[in-house]
């Protein structure tokens, strides 16, 4: 059935989705719905310089391709924006195979019709990505300015001419008919971020979709919606070999938004939409301490009006949670922080550019929870460096630590991150698809490491995660700390079976990948 006609807008932004090929099973219930970040910042920029804007959420609307092609058509857009942000920076390649089915079905509807693609793996691979899929422009950067110009060209008198939009990958066409890709201008960076990329959209989004992870909630499960997320900062500093967030920049950076401006943000998602539970999406939230200690001096007094029901998480570093900090953030609501450990082996924390020394680890974990936050803890197998002895040390720490929570990874050469380049470089076999970046999808394929192939990565991954949620200690303290139906929730999200494809088809690397465990 086609939609009914709504009148035309200048910009339809559409976050892809694909949840269901990203995590299986585990889409149902267990995995966060989560507000689309970078569609939310697009469009408030965009309409805040005129351009009529709406955006499409078909993750949080669990619509298909064709349903999405519909719901364009019903606008008839001057321009498409396919954001393929993620909700992480790894999050991006894998939501590719989405956004293509997306872009095809719009392109089989209206072939005219201009379609952009943005975000970190468009921006690690723009001209591939003009290659491999049925849109017209694909953003070298991080999208805001890039996104005006291209309207402001669309929408003008004159002939249209890409090389003037800047931050493009675009197809170029030759007299005798021949075709080829060129980038223009590199587009500058949004600067002041309170003033450009407020992000005050939420009128666009279907906020009473949204919900929380499971674990942010364990102890009151009915708290999962509503829920929202946020940002702070933009960037990361930092240079961990296998991270891909800064791909979008061009470069490492740092970029503040002002602690007046998120908690005049926050003021509106409580007032206008009832939330409590919130993400802080910055990649290092507990970094700047001034920035950190303005934001909860401000979120304490409403913490406390509010009852103490504030739930707030947000990503951490070992080396940057001070203790004296920790009951600051607490009493500001921030009840989980997200820690990335990585891994068990001093060897191959260093070759992961990720220096910290196990007893820096136990300590600043114990601080922690001491302090009444929880925490998650992130750990990836199959680093350069690892061998089944090392992916066993990370397990065993992982279990020492006893974290209320704890993400298990593979190790994936994330396009845009140094991993990457020297995966290509050195020639290592990688994903036969998008969707194999995914941590949780069928046709999953890690690295191999010099001493392991990726079936055995992987087959160590998924045991080390039933062994680790198993654990009698690990039940216990969930027992004790969140109470039963927590821990029986626990109990049924292990029953939960991943098939891979890796796995499936060799059942003697998957026997030894087991074995090892």
């Amino acid at each position: 059935m086609t939609a009914p006609a709504v009148g035309r807008v200048d910009l339809v932004l559409v976050h892809p989705g694909g949840r269901k090929q990203v995590y299986q099973t585990l889409a149902d219930d267990l995995t966060a719905v989560e507000p689309p970040l970078w569609c939310r910042l697009l469009a408030a920029y965009c309409r805040a310089r005129g351009h009529g804007v709406v955006v499409i959420d078909s993750e949080a609307d669990e619509l298909d391709p064709p349903a999405v092609a519909a719901r364009v058509a019903a606008f008839d857009p001057r321009l498409v924006a396919l954001v393929v942000y993620g909700h992480q920076p790894s999050a991006s390649t894998q939501s590719m195979p989405a956004a293509g089915a997306v872009a095809h079905a719009i392109k089989e509807a209206t072939p005219d019709r201009p379609i952009i693609l943005i975000g970190g793996h468009v921006a690690a691979l723009p001209e591939r990505t003009l290659r491999e899929e049925a849109v017209d422009f694909a953003a070298t950067g991080e999208g805001p300015v890039t996104l005006d110009a291209l309207l402001q060209a669309l929408k003008s008198d004159g002939p249209f001419d890409a090389g003037e939009v800047p931050g493009i990958a675009y197809w170029h066409a030759a007299e005798d008919g021949s075709r080829d890709i060129r980038r223009s201008l590199p587009a500058p960076l949004v600067e002041d971020l309170d003033r450009d990329l407020g992000g005050d959209a939420w009128d666009l989004l279907p906020m009473e979709t949204y919900r929380a992870h499971n674990w942010q909630c364990f102890g009151a499960m009915d708290t999962r919606m509503p829920y929202a997320s946020i940002y702070t900062t933009l960037g990361c500093p930092y240079k961990c070999s296998f991270c891909c967030i800064n791909a979008p920049f061009g470069k490492n950076g740092y970029r503040f938004r002002s602690p007046e401006a998120v908690l005049a943000e926050i003021d509106l998602l409580i007032e206008r939409y009832g939330v409590r539970t919130f993400k802080i999406v910055d990649e290092m939230f507990v970094l700047n301490e001034r920035h950190v200690t303005a934001i909860c001096e401000g979120l304490i007094p409403r913490n406390a009006a509010l009852g103490g029901t504030l739930n707030i998480w947000a990503y951490a570093r070992v080396d940057t949670v001070k203790p004296a900090m920790l009951e600051m953030l607490r009493r500001a609501g921030i009840r989980w922080l997200a820690l990335g450990i990585e891994s068990g082996s001093k060897h191959v924390r260093d070759g992961a550019k990720k220096a910290l020394r196990s007893e820096d680890i136990v300590g600043i974990v114990r601080a922690i929870q001491q302090a009444g936050i929880n925490v998650i803890g992130n750990y990836i197998f199959g680093l350069p460096d690892d061998d089944y002895e090392s992916m066993r040390e990370t397990l065993d720490l992982a279990k020492e630590l006893n974290c209320e929570f704890a993400n298990f990874y593979s190790a994936m050469a994330y396009p845009g991150s140094p991993l990457y380049a020297q995966a290509v470089e050195k020639g290592w076999d990688l994903p036969d698809g998008w969707s194999g970046y995914s941590q949780h999808s069928y046709d999953c394929k890690p690295l191999a490491t010099q001493k392991l192939s990726a079936a055995e990565v992987l087959g160590f991954r998924d045991r080390a995660f039933t062994e680790y949620f198993t654990n009698p200690r690990y039940l216990k303290m969930v027992d004790q700390r969140f109470g039963g139906e927590t821990s029986r929730h626990i109990r049924a999200m292990t029953r939960h079976t991943l098939r891979r494809k890796l796995l499936e088809t060799d059942v003697g690397l998957q026997e030894r990948a087991v074995g090892a465990v």
